[in-house]
């Protein structure tokens, strides 16, 4: 064996340069695989470790937590076991690893149950101070911790953090600012919209749809007053408030939305023309009629649009022009109005019957 190690060495050695090389990189190929593979042994060994680690004191809190709940007094007031329990987990979430398992212990009990034994996991959440751990995290420099701890501050509805939430609304991140947004509307429904008021960083078109998913779950419709949001510097805001005019029928706003048809951006003029369609609000139809020639081919098509549904008599001779117009969805629309208008009027057309033909109809009827 030792011959032939040394035979490979003294071949190696006399060996051109490039198998030499091959050799070299062979060997170091086969280290680094090998390192890898038991790398690899020891991190599963040692996942496999924390799992069963985790599922044993998950156990444990999924005890203890059940016995709280049933231990506690009927006046509400914590009993000497349920003293212990929270002695316990408070001593336990000082680690990082174990109050994360008490907190998805308590979340997943939360989410089954509602009621008292909701209430009594939400106390237990105070007594082991775990809330002042996330809350204390609001102000750590890493976003993504921040984040999570709104999330969570979230799940257990704790409303106690509100002024110092809110005063991260524009905070650089959008992970965060959607945390803050869903925290605030979840907890505080509608009330929660006043954000829009300090907002000034954008409402992104997916943030928009998940509040107002998250609104219209709602028994109470207490709409704010809209106004502030439509008058808004901040244009994805006065786009949602908009949205929240056509879908609650915010008519008192009606005012503020007919002052957006004269804003810079042509998609919020557009906006706003459809919102005062779906409203039937009459009074824009001036305003858009006197500045027709101004309006973009976009803004004069919702126009149209919007004119099928509220045309008048009178409107007939404005809309005959554009009957013959180049644009198809214009010419279509003027069609439309011009026929509706048509059908609307009185048939000046009348069929009198003479007097002789009116007595022998009137013959016939007595002798039958």
């Amino acid at each position: 064996m030792v011959n032939l190690y040394q035979n490979i060495v003294d071949y190696l050695k006399n060996a051109p340069e490039v198998i030499q090389l091959l050799w070299a990189l062979i060997t170091t190929l086969t280290l680094i695989i090998s390192s890898l593979i038991l790398y690899l042994k020891h991190s599963r060994s040692r996942l496999r470790t924390k799992e069963r680690i985790q599922k044993v004191y998950q156990k444990k809190y999924e005890s203890d937590l059940i016995e709280y709940l049933y231990s506690g007094n009927e006046d509400n007031e914590i009993s000497v076991e349920q003293q212990q329990i929270v002695t316990y987990f408070k001593k336990c979430a000082t680690n990082r690893l174990k109050r994360k398992l008490i907190i998805t212990t308590l979340l997943k009990l939360r989410n089954e149950i509602s009621g008292e034994t909701a209430d009594a996991i939400q106390r237990l959440y105070y007594q082991t101070e775990i809330m002042n751990s996330a809350s204390s995290k609001l102000k750590h420099k890493k976003w993504n911790v921040v984040a999570r701890a709104i999330n969570e501050l979230t799940q257990f509805e704790i409303k106690e953090v509100h002024d110092q939430i809110i005063q991260l609304i524009n905070h650089p991140k959008r992970e965060v600012r959607k945390e803050i947004q869903m925290y605030l509307v979840k907890l505080f429904h509608f009330e929660g919209l006043d954000f829009l008021n300090v907002l000034t960083t954008p409402l992104s078109e997916w943030d928009q749809i998940q509040l107002l998913e998250i609104l219209q779950k709602f028994d109470d419709q207490e709409i704010p007053d809209i106004t502030n949001w439509l008058n808004s510097s901040n244009d994805s805001v006065a786009i949602f408030a908009l949205k929240l005019a056509k879908i609650y029928n915010q008519f008192e706003a009606k005012d503020a939305i007919i002052s957006l048809l004269n804003h810079p951006d042509k998609e919020m003029r557009i906006e706003a023309i459809d919102v005062l369609s779906h409203m039937g609000v009459i009074e824009a139809v001036p305003v858009l009629k006197n500045n027709f020639d101004q309006l973009s081919l976009d803004e004069q098509i919702a126009f149209f649009k919007m004119m099928e549904n509220m045309h008048e008599a009178n409107d007939e001779e404005f809309f005959i022009p554009f009957m013959n117009h180049v644009n198809f969805d214009i010419r279509v629309s003027a069609i439309k109005i011009v026929k509706a208008i048509e059908i609307k009027k009185p048939n000046p057309f009348k069929i009198i019957a003479s007097e002789k033909e009116a007595t022998e109809n009137t013959d016939l009827i007595k002798a039958s």
